[in-house]
């Protein structure tokens, strides 16, 4: 009879072991699995400061690496929902058919319409907008430019930049009539750059960053509000959006960690390097 008890405790002690572990390993994702590396994809707006903020979550924590990769926000988002990153990175905030995952506001940005430095064009209202991209207007001196085409740089399909210039448009990508597709924000602006007659859109944060550091371009005004990281911390810049760190449930362990740094004040410096506005004032 003792035999017998001691062999269903035992039996008993090995199968709550084993539940521990998994619930654990649960708790850590990739990031236990993968010996303490976090996996992070997504948005190329957010990925440089992501990284910045990696090496600092690094050094903080040497025994833990942090892997960022870009792609797009959808690929962040789905990447996340299949089990292939711990974190993804989506310059917006989730849709309602994502209620499923959680996410995690860092910061928040804005989008704005850029030109080269050498248009003369200072505005541009949101029907001319409309028609430059979707075929309406073709020429700047349409608009009080120079006589010249206009070469329309549109994003690829699966960035949230995309979507959010979509939805403030009111149009659709099929209908518009763009002559350069690109990825990530630096494409844009270095396409943008390089055309004295080009138009594109991209990440204020990104634009205001590069234009400050000596980059040709103009990041226009949207109702004659300025597109600043200032006028997106007021709330008056027409065009704003979420950076959100998205993971598959309410983020523990490791995870956590890194989004609690990433939402604390100590990001702060990173976050105003990058010419985004943080949480924390």
């Amino acid at each position: 009879m003792v035999k017998n008890i001691s062999l269903a405790a035992l039996l008993f002690a090995t199968i709550g072991v084993i539940a521990l572990c998994t619930i654990d390993l649960s708790g850590e994702s990739l990031a236990q699995a993968e010996g303490h590396k976090l996996v992070i994809t997504g948005s190329s707006t957010m990925a440089p400061l992501i990284a910045e903020i990696g090496k600092q979550f690094e050094t903080r924590h040497p025994d833990i690496r942090v892997d960022i990769q870009t792609g797009g926000s959808s690929r962040g988002i789905t990447d996340v929902m299949n089990g292939v990153a711990d974190i993804g990175m989506a310059s917006r905030a989730l849709k309602s058919q994502e209620h499923q995952l959680h996410g995690s506001v860092i910061a928040h940005d804005g989008i704005t319409i850029i030109l080269h430095r050498s248009n003369p064009v200072q505005e541009l209202t949101d029907d001319q907008i409309k028609a430059i991209y979707t075929g309406g207007i073709t020429h700047w001196n349409q608009v009080g430019g120079p006589d010249a085409p206009i070469t329309v740089v549109n994003k690829a399909e699966g960035r949230s930049t995309l979507e959010l210039f979509l939805d403030y448009f009111q149009i659709s990508n099929r209908d518009i009539h763009a002559h350069v597709v690109i990825g990530d924000n630096e494409q844009g602006i270095k396409t943008v750059a390089g055309n004295p007659h080009a138009i594109g859109y991209v990440s204020i944060g990104t634009a205001q960053y590069d234009a400050t550091h000596g980059i040709p371009i103009r990041l226009l005004p949207l109702h004659h509000i300025p597109a600043t990281i200032e006028t997106v911390r007021e709330g008056t810049f027409p065009l704003s959006r979420p950076l959100t760190l998205v993971t598959k449930s309410l983020p523990t362990g490791l995870i956590k960690t890194f989004i609690d740094f990433a939402r604390s004040s100590q990001a702060n410096d990173l976050i105003l390097k990058q010419y985004f506005v943080p949480l924390q004032r």
